[in-house]
């Protein structure tokens, strides 16, 4: 099982990533970009920036970690409940979630070029 504290952990790894707060909870931006935020200790279930395309993909697939809500339908940002979401996929999400707002000079760096 997955925690809040395993997104940090993969998340400040990548270059340029800080904690910090956003709508009241913990998040995790590049600059002031948020990569992923805790939604509420209670609910358990991170938001991760991604494509539509991703979250589509994602929601529409048969995994369960995944999931949107209606404030969430139209926007870049998938729902993953941590409880549920495989640790390696997650990382992997992280990860992607982070390219998306990282600059292209702190990509490069983490490329080694």
């Amino acid at each position: 099982m997955a925690t809040w504290d395993d997104v940090v952990r993969t998340a400040l790894a990548l270059p340029g990533v800080t904690e910090s707060t956003s709508w009241g909870t913990p998040s995790l931006k590049v600059g002031t970009k948020m990569v992923a935020r805790l939604r509420s200790e209670a609910e358990g279930a991170a938001v991760l920036t991604c494509t539509l395309e991703d979250k589509a993909a994602l929601v529409q697939g048969d995994d369960p970690a995944f999931f949107t809500l209606p404030h969430y339908d139209r926007s870049a940002y998938v729902l993953v409940d941590l409880a549920l979401v495989d640790d390696a996929e997650l990382a992997e999400l992280v990860e992607q979630a982070w390219r998306l707002k990282a600059p292209a000079r702190l990509r490069r760096e983490h490329d080694g070029g």
